[in-house]
């Protein structure tokens, strides 16, 4: 990993670790917005869910593309890929 790309890795991990603060800082003001509206045993998963299950479902495409499937993934399959085009054709 060169330079350039360990800061633009820093840059990307920076952004989704600001996104997760968000995310969870926005759940905790719906979570505890619904128990103060509504009292803790009547308290509703549906009311910002929606919000949130599709915040999350982001979060976890960015995670997944973040932590799986970096460079080091990237140059394996490139190098694997390259092996199976050196072997010789058997005829």
């Amino acid at each position: 990993m060169d330079y350039n790309q360990a800061q633009q890795r820093v840059k990307d991990l920076k952004k989704f670790y600001k996104g997760v603060l968000w995310f969870f800082i926005v759940a905790f003001i719906i979570f505890f917005d619904d128990i103060f509206k509504k009292g803790i045993f009547s308290f509703s998963f549906w009311d910002g869910s929606v919000i949130l299950a599709i915040w999350g479902i982001i979060l976890t495409v960015k995670a997944v593309k973040l932590f799986l499937l970096d460079s080091e993934w990237e140059r394996s399959i490139i190098e694997k890929e390259m092996g199976k085009s050196k072997r010789p054709l058997k005829l």
